[in-house]
């Protein structure tokens, strides 16, 4: 039999066809950006961390892939003000929404994320809650550099997965067959808002893209449709777990982390479809600290246990709605393809305003000058030998009740309703037990002073038209 020579490079082409990429993937000139935000997922609320119920392989599969970070902390303790440190790069001392306001959001001058990239040349869009800025105020997100945005805009709106309407661009978009009930309808808003994300990955595919994918799961009244694979797996489990506002919530809260899983796996395998992967980097994270969910006396902690580490059995102290670490330590992982060291684990100390100059450092823009983020960009490129890593002097948390600072390892908090403040050395009491308040007060001092440093009065943004934004689910 004879035998055919086949040329080394032809081979290399016949082969790269097969894969459906028929040359290798060009770079444009500036990579994709996808951030993928989920509302109240937990740091622990993975199987990659160890969690006894969760399965999440795309989620672990980017983490095993990329770098997950083991301390990269929320801006908020709650949903608005978290969301405003993101957007606007600036901590809660400096940004214009610090606490769950409602429909009252961002001010006409704020500068944010998708305004830089957009004046960058991206091309910018955002699904889910937007929760800065209801329609008819200065601080929708068409307003702040989104050509799309297609969702909630109003934050209690997004509590319902059966609204009777969803936003695109401060228009209302009404859902089919939905009455207003918020555990049922025949519209499933986030198998809607999903569709919309990839779409618009799909028609962005030539041109540099920011997709901010800032989904309501596993938040909210918890509620799917009958048909939903996730809901199929746990829908005729006998949990004991306390029941709060429908009668699965237990089992609907493990559906969503494993759909929104689900979906994570397809905006990935939909990067690698288009030829963009290696082009693009996606970051998934939380948005605050976990909810101690169906607690009770057999589950202390919540049945689902979001801050506390199933390896070891300690415990991340507090949760959402306040700033011990429970409040604030946040799952957060980023995902580049030849970018970024596989299965690379940092102890980086960040939050959420070091996203901004990040992004703009990718971008090859310029960071804004309001921004009180750093870049982390030199920590994802693993260039620590060289210290090019700036580090934070502090960071810094506030809402109307409560603050805390971050120094190195040390933390202030000053609890709501407390005068005084204590003290916790973190690299020994990552479970913020031994109040230090006594023995250091050198270091409190100087921590209050960059408290003091921190702090702005807030500016607020304006309502344009208050007869056109959310009245309340069931009244609209």
């Amino acid at each position: 039999m004879k035998h055919i020579k086949i040329p080394f490079g032809l081979l290399v082409l016949v082969l790269l066809s097969l894969t459906g990429c028929n040359t290798k993937q060009e770079e444009k000139e500036k990579p994709n950006i996808v951030y993928i935000m989920l509302d109240e997922w937990g740091y622990f609320e993975s199987s990659g961390m160890g969690h006894p119920i969760f399965e999440t392989p795309n989620i672990d599969k980017l983490a095993s892939e990329g770098m997950r970070f083991t301390q990269f902390l929320a801006g908020g303790s709650v949903c608005a003000p978290t969301r405003s440190t993101f957007i606007t790069g600036q901590h809660t001392g400096h940004t214009t929404v610090r606490s769950n306001s409602g429909g009252l959001g961002l001010a006409e001058d704020d500068t944010t994320i998708a305004s830089m990239l957009k004046e960058a040349g991206y091309t910018t869009g955002g699904f889910g809650k937007w929760g800065l800025g209801d329609v008819g105020t200065t601080g929708v997100p068409e307003k702040h550099g989104f050509d799309t945005f297609f969702g909630y805009y109003h934050q209690v709106h997004a509590h319902t997965y059966y609204p009777k309407y969803l936003v695109h661009n401060s228009n209302k978009v009404p859902l089919e067959g939905n009455t207003g009930d918020f555990l049922d309808g025949e519209t499933f808003s986030h198998h809607l808002i999903h569709e919309k994300g990839l779409e618009f990955i799909r028609s962005n595919k030539e041109e540099p893209f920011f997709a901010y994918m800032a989904w309501t799961p596993p938040h909210g009244y918890w509620s799917m449709p009958e048909d939903e694979p996730a809901w199929e797996k746990y829908k005729n489990k006998q949990w004991d777990a306390t029941n709060q506002k429908g009668k699965y919530d237990a089992q609907m809260y493990a559906a969503m982390v494993e759909m929104v899983d689900r979906q994570i796996g397809e905006i990935v395998d939909l990067l690698e479809e288009l030829c963009i992967a290696d082009n693009t980097i996606v970051f998934v994270s939380g948005d605050n600290g976990g909810q101690p969910y169906f607690k009770n006396e057999n589950h202390p902690h919540g049945f689902f246990a979001p801050n506390l580490n199933p390896k070891t059995g300690k415990r991340f102290r507090g949760g959402k709605g306040n700033f011990y670490e429970g409040g604030l330590r946040i799952p957060f992982i980023a995902y580049w393809p030849e970018k970024i060291e596989k299965g690379s684990v940092s102890n980086h100390l960040g939050y959420f305003p070091d996203i901004m100059p990040t992004l703009a450092d990718i971008a090859g823009t310029q960071t804004p000058p309001t921004t009180d983020g750093i870049s982390i960009l030199p920590t994802l490129f693993g260039e620590h030998s060289n210290d090019s890593q700036k580090q934070h002097d502090y960071l810094y948390w506030e809402d109307p009740k409560s603050n805390a600072i971050r120094m190195g390892e040390w933390k202030a908090i000053k609890p709501k309703n407390q005068l005084d403040y204590e003290l916790y050395n973190l690299s020994t009491d990552i479970e913020e037990k031994q109040n230090l308040v006594a023995e250091n007060s050198k270091i409190l001092k100087k921590m209050l002073s960059y408290a003091k440093e921190a702090y702005t009065p807030p500016k607020k943004g304006e309502v344009l038209d208050a007869s056109v934004g959310f009245k309340g689910h069931k009244k609209d």
